[in-house]
């Protein structure tokens, strides 16, 4: 049931991401970096091939060398997202053909073209896969050289924005580059969101009750310290336990329904390692 849920949520990521691309980045020039982006350049320059089909030319070919160089160090959660991006991406040039951008609007369609394509990558990071292309020469990189990858990537990226200066004019140029900057951080941004969680600390005396609604309704652990307070000397417990966003409320609400003079304290972690949340 959880690989299903995975494969869903890797699936949608991938067609937002070809969305994105297709959509908004394509017609209105926005090289931000990535095999779109270079596919959208030779697209531009060229006029061979059109982008959609240089995005699937250069995602195999980069998988054949990535087997050929990693072996299966690529793994098949990013073969399949690669190719189904590649293949979505072709057949949106089929079925919904544009001559044009969408609207007379370029920063509202960059807007868009940097939400869809980064929630689409957050939801591929997020369940273990990538969307390959460039990926790929980082663990090549990585495989053979000293270089940072990340600036490595950065800077490739950085020089596939500057192009479309020369391809598609001053405007697009701007615009790629102000893209690539902009997804630098928000697809973390957007990781982290997903992933975040809350963090109770609560001091009570119905250790007992608490304890139960945690672990037999929430289905979570809790780990229980005793206390005492500094100002009244009694005994108390501060019971400690972590639970999913949607849950806090409902946690909230009961720990004080069970002891109405409870303290309760409540952090936001941008990810919690366990059972019940994510492994390792």
């Amino acid at each position: 049931m959880k690989k299903a849920k995975e494969f869903v949520l890797i699936f949608l990521g991938t067609v937002l991401l070809s969305m994105g691309v297709y959509f908004f980045k394509v017609p209105n020039g926005f090289a931000t970096g990535g095999v779109s982006g270079i596919a959208t350049i030779l697209g531009g320059a060229f006029g061979i091939f059109s982008v959609g089909t240089w995005i699937i030319i250069i995602n195999i070919f980069l998988l054949i060398v990535g087997f050929i160089v990693l072996g299966n160090q690529n793994g098949i959660r990013t073969v399949i997202c690669c190719l189904l991006f590649s293949f979505i991406t072709y057949f949106l040039e089929i079925i919904v053909p544009l001559s044009e951008p969408l609207t007379n609007q370029p920063f509202l369609e960059l807007v868009y073209a940097m939400l869809l394509t980064s929630v689409g990558s957050a939801l591929i990071f997020n369940n273990n896969a990538s969307s390959g292309g460039t990926d790929i020469v980082a663990l090549i990189f990585k495989k053979f050289t000293s270089f940072n990858v990340g600036k490595c990537l950065l800077a490739v990226d950085f020089a596939v924005a500057c192009m479309s200066f020369f391809v598609f004019g001053i405007q697009a140029g701007l615009f790629s580059l102000l893209g690539l900057f902009t997804k630098a951080f928000l697809v973390d941004e957007i990781i982290d969101t997903i992933n975040s969680c809350k963090y109770f600390i609560a001091i009570t005396d119905k250790k007992e009750e608490v304890s139960e609604f945690i672990i037999k309704t929430l289905h979570h652990g809790a780990t229980v310290t005793e206390a005492e307070g500094c100002f009244t000397n009694n005994q108390k417990y501060m019971i400690h336990t972590v639970c999913k966003r949607f849950e806090a409320i409902t946690l909230r609400k009961k720990i004080k329904e069970i002891d109405p003079g409870s303290f309760i304290i409540i952090t936001t972690t941008s990810e919690i390692i366990g059972r019940g949340f994510r492994g390792v």
